[in-house]
Parts: structure tokens; sequence; C-alpha cells
């Protein structure tokens, strides 16, 4: 399963030739069009922003203030470094007898999609996470964390969340992103925004930019994280992108690219774009893809209407699914 650490640095909004640093649209200000509000900030350690574009600057303004107070709710919710988030109340106590409406709704799309990509993408990986993150060690100890790991473990009810065994734990930063990413944009569409672009761990424009043009995304070259690959258009959709490169978590060359039924590192592909109508199914799409593979992408894109992925092989080529 894919982390979360240095996909960050995967996306960069164009505008006018330029690419710019991560969380700035670089559109400017087109005659006629309103100035935009723009927020910067991190949510569940991630860069994020928020661009709004309203006649009425104020009105932007007091919106992005409410939006950070329900960014605030759903951190309380997802966070894995808050003491008194819900998810890490989950792991430490093994079982939630009265859990939120938004973590069963992000672990009931966890649990299709790991069942959709045979367990590629798994939320219990939490312990081999943590195990790779300390440095790993012998093959019987990668064993016993292996044994951890099963989504098919996980009891999830109409309220309730609990594991099947002790020592179990749940991560959805390969998920939680895309979640927050929508309950944002959605919030902005019932408060009658009709232009925004919001980046909170995943991306999602809301319609287009100023002028009528889709919004302008960068995506960097994964043989050079510095460098941008390519650019596609983004207009009323979510985007999510999954990379093994920079972080490396292991003697060995493992990265944060993190196979739940091995532990090691998958090598086919070295990068994974989803454009989806929505952000969660992106950011679920690009983990699962990533670990499962290229010959397994038509299958998972299918099941998520409208979805379609960049992929980048380690050869260096490019496909598109």
């Amino acid at each position: 399963m894919a982390g979360r650490l240095n996909r960050r640095h995967a996306l960069r909004i164009l505008g006018a030739g330029a690419v710019l640093g991560l969380g700035a649209v670089g559109l400017g200000t087109m005659r006629g069009q309103p100035e935009p509000k723009v927020w910067r900030g991190e949510v569940l350690g991630a860069v994020s922003a928020m661009t709004l574009w309203h006649p009425n600057p104020r009105v932007a303004e007091r919106t992005i203030g409410r939006m950070l107070v329900e960014i605030d709710r759903l951190d309380r919710i997802f966070s894995l470094y808050r003491k008194d988030s819900e998810l890490v109340q989950l792991n430490s106590e093994g079982r939630l007898a009265e859990a939120s409406a938004d973590l069963v709704l992000v672990f009931e799309e966890s649990l299709r999609i790991a069942h959709l990509s045979n367990g590629a993408f798994d939320p219990s990986i939490q312990p081999l996470w943590q195990f790779k993150a300390r440095g790993g060690g012998s093959k019987e100890e990668l064993g016993q964390v292996l044994g951890l790991v099963d989504h098919a473990a996980i009891d999830l009810g109409a309220r309730s969340i609990g594991f099947a065994r002790p020592g179990m734990a749940a991560t959805l930063n390969g998920i939680a992103q895309g979640h927050i990413t929508d309950r944002i944009t959605d919030l902005l569409v019932n408060d009658g925004f009709e232009q925004a672009m919001v980046e909170l761990g995943e991306t999602r424009a809301l319609g287009s930019a100023p002028g009528g043009r889709p919004f302008a995304v960068g995506l960097v070259d994964p043989a050079d994280p510095r460098a941008i690959a390519r650019q596609v258009e983004l207009a009323s959709a979510g985007l999510a992108v999954s990379g093994g490169y920079g972080l490396r978590l292991d003697a060995e060359g493992g990265n944060h690219v993190i196979d739940p039924a091995t532990g090691t590192s998958p090598g086919d592909l070295t990068q994974v774009a989803v454009i989806s109508p929505r952000s969660i199914w992106a950011d679920a799409l690009s983990t699962a893809i990533s670990v499962a593979g290229e010959a397994a992408a038509p299958r998972l894109l299918a099941a998520y209407p409208e979805s379609r992925a960049i992929l980048w092989r380690a050869d260096g080529t490019v496909v598109e699914a």
C-alpha cells in the first residue's frame, strides 16, 4: 500500500507557462474575474491549500474559516498523530462501539477497494508500516507482522468498527485525504461556489479555472521529482498521485509503497496518477494500482465510473489506462 509522505510533491498547479510551488494556483486574476482567496496549511501531515473564487471576497474569506472548522473536525477522526482522534482510539483499544459516520464511510470504501484489489489496498497495513519505518527486522519478525495485516479481519458494523486479532491497527492515509477533499468540495458546492481548487492531501477541481478553461496540473517526473513530466487538465474532477520515489524505509531500498502481502516495495510502476469524479476514488485507486500493477489497472478502474489512470513504468515508458 502506498504511503503519502513524498507524493505531495507530485502535483503542481500550472499557469501562464510557469511551474509553481505545491498548493499555489498560478492563474492570476483574469480580466473580469474576482481575485481568488487562498488558504495554505497542513492537513493530515500533507501540505494543503484551498483557492476560492467568489464575487464577494468577504464571503470567500468567511467560507474558508468555516471550512477550516470542518477540516479540524475531520482531522480529529482520521489523524494518526492526535491522541484524541477516533482512529488512534480504535488502534489503541481494538474496537469502537460508536464510530462517526465519516469513519464508517471511509472504512466501507477501504474494504471495498481492498476486496476489489485482492488486498493490494489494505487499511490494516499500519503494523507493517510501523515495522518498516523502524528499519524492519528478521524474516521471522516480518512474518509475525504480516499476520496482523488482513482486511478480512476488520469487523465493520453500522456504527461499530473492530479488529479480530490483538495487535492489529489501521491507517487510512491512502484514502482519508480523498474523503476530506471531497467533503470540503461538496460543502463549497452547497454554499453556491462554482470555481475552486481544493488540495487537502488530494486534489479536486470544482468547475473550471477562471476564463472557462480546465485547471492545468503538472505531474512530476518520477525519475527526477524536481521536474514536470507532463501536464493534465482538470475540471470538476479529483486527482491523486502515488509514487515510490523519495523516501526509503530500509537498507534493501524499500520505499513507502508497500505490498501488504509481502512487505516489499513493488518495482513495476514508479508512479500512478488517477483522475476520477471523486477524490476518494482517485486516492484509493492510485494506491491499489501502484501495488497491484499495470495488469490490474483496467479492472480496478472499471469499478469506478469515469476513472482513468496514467502509469509510469520502471523502464521510463508511460501508458494510459
